[in-house]
């Protein structure tokens, strides 16, 4: 995979970085493995006012520049932005764009420390940069942030973890489960070697989405309804195609099913001590009403770090809260604590 540079009007470079053949966390290896990045803004001279941007379980580059901007706390007039394309998501090395014998549901597990050491080797050996200023993560993202400053704590000056967690929880797991299980029950998955887009396949699994990641709330204020759907089974019937490859959503389910950021030679499993590490002055910031991520499994976290802040979202948008789309008021509760670690 080989992705083109291109470069626009807002000085966004996109482009990837050939990391060659890397060996994985949980064994095997991939080859020829590439990250896929957009970089906002320039690099100053001392190479101090770096941010790192990690997408998000079926997310990309794109998706993150709803809070990039002059008027948004992440300036790219200001700060050397990258957003950092997961593996698995369809624009780093995924099952969808990896030749055989790594292609579709012989893609490898990648974990989230895999994507992290990718990531240091990227700034590193790219750009030259040692320490981040900060890093900013929602969901899968923030699960990179959490293993980020427990595994380079000395790498990353602040972190801002939204709707995420260092560990994937029993009541987690089984929900990624059921994600898994819509994409496989689909008539047209075939085992995962299908010849077109298996859109009954996806149509389970943006059910499950609908079902899971928005709250009771946001549906008894029917929030979900506008002057298109006028029922609940009209917005259900909705004609809204999953922009992503099903292998390459089962192979970012892989990764987030077995996120625990103390599950490496460092922390021996001891998740307290992982958390414990993490030097970053810290936002943790889960969603009142998230289903997947509930502020009591944060607050936990928040406990064993040295320097952190529990900051809840009061939205009724479930995991949705702050992400692009939502309600204005909980994307500006995003970029104030952006701005408020910035200006710390």
């Amino acid at each position: 995979m080989s992705l083109q540079r291109v470069q626009n009007n807002s000085a966004m470079v996109t482009e990837s970085f050939d990391l060659g053949c890397i060996d994985l966390q949980y064994g095997g290896s991939l080859p020829h493995a590439q990250i896929a990045y957009e970089v906002h803004g320039a690099l100053n001279n001392k190479k101090d006012n770096v941010i790192l941007f990690p997408t998000w379980c079926a997310g990309d580059h794109t998706d993150l520049r709803y809070l990039i901007g002059p008027q948004r706390a992440l300036n790219p007039d200001k700060y050397f932005i990258v957003t950092v394309n997961l593996f698995g998501n369809g624009k780093s090395s995924s099952p969808s764009n990896t030749a055989p014998p790594f292609d579709r549901t012989r893609f490898p597990h990648v974990s989230v420390l895999d994507n992290v050491k990718c990531q240091r080797r990227l700034l590193v050996e790219r750009f030259g940069i040692d320490v981040i200023k900060l890093i900013v993560g929602r969901s899968m993202g923030a699960q990179v942030a959490f293993q980020w400053g427990c595994y380079y704590p000395d790498k990353v000056g602040r972190i801002l973890a939204l709707a995420g967690s260092g560990r994937t929880t029993p009541h987690n797991f089984i929900f990624v489960a059921t994600m898994k299980t819509a994409i496989m029950s689909g008539p047209d998955w075939d085992n995962g070697e299908y010849k077109a887009s298996p859109v009954e396949a996806l149509k389970q699994f943006r059910l499950n989405a609908d079902a899971w990641g928005f709250s009771q709330e946001f549906y008894r204020q029917k929030r979900h309804l506008n002057v298109s759907f006028t029922s609940t089974q009209q917005y259900l019937d909705r004609n809204v195609p999953v922009r992503n490859d099903a292998n390459d959503l089962l192979a970012q389910f892989r990764t987030w099913e077995t996120v625990d950021i103390s599950d490496n030679e460092k922390f021996g499993k001891d998740f307290a001590e992982a958390l414990a590490a993490i030097k970053a002055r810290a936002i943790i910031m889960p969603v009142q009403t998230d289903l997947y991520f509930p502020p009591e499994d944060s607050a936990f976290e928040v406990k064993c770090m040295p320097n952190a802040e529990l900051r809840v979202m009061p939205s009724i948008w479930g995991h949705r809260g702050g992400s692009p789309g939502s309600d204005p008021v909980d994307i500006g509760f995003v970029d104030k604590a952006v701005a408020d670690l910035l200006a710390e």
